[in-house]
């Protein structure tokens, strides 16, 4: 059964007054031009509403009084601005408006509750300064709009975590956003400053070219916002590799475009998924890479974050690391992060799911799609408070580790708690730099 089939189900069971008690509604896709009064039915209950891919373009008084409702998706729809109503829901505290037509956003439409708001692809060239009011947010997914600037009132934003500004038209570095206590991970790629940057390095990073009627494409092995990756062989060779084709959209991360440029810039590294070449003469001009097929031993560390969970990944109930596969796992991310860090690279989305692992420590990091270049004229400051940002994320991935080590007893432990601690201080200035990150690892045996 398709989703379209199942959401007009849902429709029809929702109108025939047969979903009482009900606490997520699905609509997506079943053509709606409004909002079913029907809902209102569901006011004891109703706590998650999709009504993504319909015909919507304003919402109804009445889904103020909705008062369990906490999360809303609203993607692809028609909205020319942000509703004012959902600044009035009082337990709202995730809104997801991607691919709209909003040019709007005012700051009444905003829910002081928020906690992570999405308006990736829209036409939105200003942000209210009332965003600053917004105390518990923690996600702000603003890529692919027209921001020039940024509100200064963002500093307010103290629990923020993760904002994604890729794909705007940023004329500067947003260096307010560098002193956020908790800001872990940052998606700034295809502004401006420093898209000359993602440009040059997709015109002249040496790397050869296979052109698409060389591979016969085999078992699809994965799909991301940006692309679709396939195991592959090499017609001329018979080896196997691995085909990412990008899709060529705006995603929450930024644009694939932006991603390309970065893998190509990242370089070759021990811990980083080793390139073979560019794709060309793809039929539908579609822009790809060639990289190094990755044993199936290799599984992803975790899972990425869920609705709950909204910042932080989520690992398997049983997901336990040795102290010995923990460090093995922290030096190489270390050691390929400062890498980027020296080619004039962020990574933007370093988490757990975005490393694959052996289960004995080798570990690879992928995924470039929020990285972002450090424009060249950043001076030595911005670079090590970008650099800083990027360190919060590692002490994340460290807490995480190190809540699932199976040897608490070793003397080593203490070291590494406390290098925990100081990469996640909220004042930036006291987290440790890349080189003494390696070194503090390099000296703990097991």
């Amino acid at each position: 059964m398709s989703s379209n089939t199942a959401s007009l189900q849902t429709l029809d069971a929702l109108r025939q007054g047969d979903l009482q008690g009900c606490s997520h509604l699905d609509l997506r896709g079943c053509g709606l031009q409004e909002l079913p009064a029907e809902i209102q039915r569901l006011a004891a209950s109703l706590e998650v509403l999709d009504i993504s891919s319909n015909a919507l373009s304003q919402l109804p008084d009445w889904l103020a009084d909705l008062p369990r409702l906490h999360i809303l998706f609203a993607s692809q729809n028609q909205f020319t601005e942000l509703p004012e109503v959902l600044g009035r829901c009082p337990q709202l505290e995730m809104v997801g408006f991607k691919s709209n037509r909003i040019e709007r956003v005012s700051g009444v439409a905003l829910p002081l509750r928020l906690r992570w708001l999405i308006l990736t692809d829209n036409c939105i060239e200003v942000l209210p300064a009332e965003i600053g009011r917004c105390a518990r947010l923690q996600k702000l997914a603003l890529a692919g709009n027209r921001l020039r600037v940024l509100p200064p009132e963002l500093q307010h934003c103290q629990a923020l975590e993760l904002i994604r500004v890729s794909a705007n038209e940023l004329q500067a570095l947003p260096e307010a956003l560098l002193q956020l206590p908790r800001l872990s991970w940052l998606a700034f790629g295809g502004n401006p400053f420093n898209r000359e940057l993602e440009q040059a390095a997709l015109a002249h990073t040496p790397l050869p070219t296979l052109p698409w009627p060389q591979l016969r494409l085999e078992a699809q092995l994965g799909e991301g916002a940006s692309g679709v990756i396939h195991r592959a062989l090499r017609i001329d060779t018979g080896e196997p590799v691995a085909v990412k084709v990008f899709k060529g959209e705006v995603t929450s991360d930024g644009l694939p475009g932006s991603e390309m440029a970065a893998a190509l810039q990242a370089g070759a590294h021990p811990h980083l998924i080793p390139l073979r070449a560019k794709l060309s003469a793809h039929p539908s001009d579609a822009q790809g890479l060639v990289l190094d097929l990755i044993s199936p031993a290799f599984q992803s560390l975790a899972g990425p974050p869920s609705l709950a969970s909204c910042s932080r990944d989520v690992y398997a109930e049983d997901a336990r690391f040795s102290l010995r596969a923990l460090l093995r796992i922290a030096r190489g991310m270390a050691s390929a992060l400062a890498q980027l860090q020296a080619r004039g690279l962020c990574h933007g989305d370093f988490y757990a799911h975005n490393i694959l692992h052996d289960g004995q420590g080798q570990a690879y990091l992928g995924d470039f799609g929020a990285a972002s270049f450090l424009p060249e004229e950043a001076s030595a400051a911005q670079r090590e408070a970008v650099a800083r940002v990027e360190v919060r994320a590692f002490g994340c991935l460290l807490e995480e580790l190190l809540a699932r080590c199976e040897e608490a007893n070793y003397s080593s432990l203490p070291a590494l708690l406390t290098l925990r601690d100081t990469c996640r201080a909220e004042d930036a200035t006291q987290r440790p730099s890349w080189v003494s990150i390696l070194s503090s690892l390099e000296s703990q045996a097991v």
